[in-house]
């Protein structure tokens, strides 16, 4: 039986992260991996696929604009070649994924499905067994696929599946309005779908700011048709179509469809890991219960990525990823820290998000200060034509973020600023003081600070003491 020093089941981001890291640090490694390839999830099926047909929609939107300018576009899409290009995009990335460079690295990589054996043992494919002082769990999540009747028999889509299709779907029904629904909703509608979404909630994309979200939907409806307090009841398919039966405010309707995507949520991959076998603990739901060091309720096992179930991204994977490296392999008792994770939603325009929404502010601070710049008052955005957007800054009594939101074109990274500036613990009135070359995107971060300091030295008794002053300066 062969022996390591750590052993890695799952070959997507944070099990990447993990396995090269210990390998540079001259550890025994063994990452074990169910898919012929490695990177798991979001290269093959999540943000690498969906980001590259995102780009490819949002040409053809801005293609099918130019008839203001007096020319014309015809024809109709081509999703052979769609898919081709997405396809592509993923292959570019996979070399840097490869599995002969993680065995250049001196990992010794298994592919197979990996359980657990004991605390410290492990099976691949039930046959091979190997052994290791440390193992790190991080197998990722799939689309979870709610009980619907009818649902299996009229066959679905997935975003594990939707990227093979080839063909514009007529009438696209998506069940779930989070930011994958409402991503990939987007992305078909522009490429030609008729979508329809329905979300069982009040408000598609529930974990976002309540004024960010409904700014959001305002401008998506009129790219597709959203339920909100909906839920298909039941599908129902005949020779040439498909009818959902949708329950939505107290009444039901039937909308005709010609296909599926299911984007209903996710459910961990630890179903078949067999943790019982290692004495690890998990909840109701699957998801593996950790400490604030990401060790399970059997220290030498941590577990990371989507099977904590903390945040399904894979920039906290990788975050995981470094910090159990550190715990794991050099002993070390680094604490995760997750108050400063940003994220996006890739609609158009983006949507960025980093700590306490305003409801969740103003329930867990005594007092808050809320600063904001529409995109409409932003020279940049004014000459792009894309003011439609806002800047949205939170910050606690003493000017300290503690969240900040923004709707916008690429938004995801001229809030990087902010982003900054919150994790070195730096208040909102700073990023007034750095300069930016006019005219950019990212002024409206500084537009939105500018607003900090107008109203700390033109209200109250600033304003008094200053007027006295240029008197007596006089």
């Amino acid at each position: 039986m062969k022996q390591y020093d750590l052993i890695v089941i799952g070959g997507g981001a944070g099990g990447l992260t993990v396995a090269a890291g210990a390998a540079s640090l001259g550890a025994r490694v063994a990452l074990i991996e169910k898919e012929a390839q490695l990177g798991g999830d979001c290269l093959h099926f999540g943000c690498v696929p969906s980001k590259a047909l995102i780009k490819i929609a949002s040409e053809v939107y801005e293609a099918k604009k130019i008839k203001e300018w007096g020319m014309k576009i015809q024809g109709s899409i081509n999703m052979k070649r769609v898919m081709q290009r997405v396809k592509s995009s993923i292959a570019h990335i996979q070399h840097h994924d490869d599995i002969e460079r993680f065995r250049k690295l001196g990992v010794d990589v298994y592919i197979g499905k990996g359980k657990l054996k004991s605390s410290h043992k492990v099976t691949i494919n039930d046959e091979e067994e190997i052994s290791g002082k440390r193992i790190v769990i991080s197998t990722g999540s799939r689309p979870f696929i709610p009980l619907i009747d009818g649902l299996e028999q009229s066959g679905y889509l997935t975003n594990e599946t939707i990227f093979r299709i080839d063909f514009v779907p007529k009438k696209l029904l998506v069940i779930g309005g989070g930011p994958i629904g409402i991503e990939l909703a987007q992305a078909m509608a522009r490429l030609g779908s008729e979508v329809i979404v329905i979300e069982r909630s009040n408000e598609i994309l529930q974990h976002e700011d309540e004024e960010i979200a409904q700014l959001v939907k305002k401008q998506l409806i009129h790219e597709f048709t959203v339920y909100t307090n909906a839920f298909v009841k039941k599908i129902v398919t005949m020779e040439n179509k498909k009818i959902a039966v949708v329950h939505t405010d107290d009444q039901e309707v039937e909308i005709e469809i010609t296909d599926i995507l299911v984007a209903a949520g996710r459910v961990p991959n630890t179903d078949t890991l067999d943790l019982n076998k290692a004495g690890v603990q998990y909840d109701k739901k699957g998801y593996i219960v950790v400490n604030e060091y990401l060790q399970t309720s059997v220290p030498n096992i941590y577990a990371i990525g989507d099977v904590n179930g903390k945040f399904p991204f894979t920039h906290v994977a990788g975050m995981e990823g470094k910090l159990v490296v550190q715990n794991a392999v050099l002993g070390l008792k680094r604490k995760i820290n997750y108050s400063n994770v940003p994220w996006v939603t890739f609609t158009n325009p983006e949507i960025f998000h980093i700590g306490l929404t305003e409801k969740q502010a103003s329930q867990q601070h005594d007092r808050i200060h809320v600063f904001k710049t529409p995109l409409s008052t932003v020279d940049r955005f004014i000459a792009d034509d894309q003011t439609e957007g806002i800047v949205k800054i939170i910050t606690d009594k003493k000017g300290y973020i503690i969240g900040a939101h923004a709707v916008g074109q690429h938004a995801g990274d001229w809030m990087q600023e902010v982003v900054a500036t919150k994790q070195f613990g730096k208040k909102i009135g700073q990023l007034s003081h750095v300069i930016h070359p006019y005219p950019t995107h990212v002024a409206a971060v500084q537009h939105t600070a500018d607003v900090y300091w107008r109203e700390k030295l033109f209200h109250g008794l600033v304003p008094k003491l200053v007027k006295q002053y240029i008197r007596w300066f006089r």
